[in-house]
């Protein structure tokens, strides 16, 4: 049986690196990731500029941003 979208959780669609990377950083929701700026994202190791725009699309869609500067 097919998960819903509703049900999945917004980092599935990330790649295996992407996702590795969140977990070493302790990241393991929306909330927690929209402490960090989009600058600290991106220098986690095995976030790519591929990931950037669904990690935006999440964090919009969850009325959620990057922390600013």
């Amino acid at each position: 049986m097919k998960e819903s979208k509703e049900n999945q959780h917004p980092f599935d669609k990330l790649s295996n690196p992407a996702k590795r990377a969140l977990a070493n950083a302790g990241i393991t929701n929306l909330e927690e990731l929209s402490a960090l700026s989009e600058k600290e994202f991106m220098a986690l190791h095995g976030i790519g500029k591929s990931t950037l725009a669904p990690i935006k699309t999440a964090l919009d869609l969850n009325g959620l941003s990057f922390r600013r500067n």
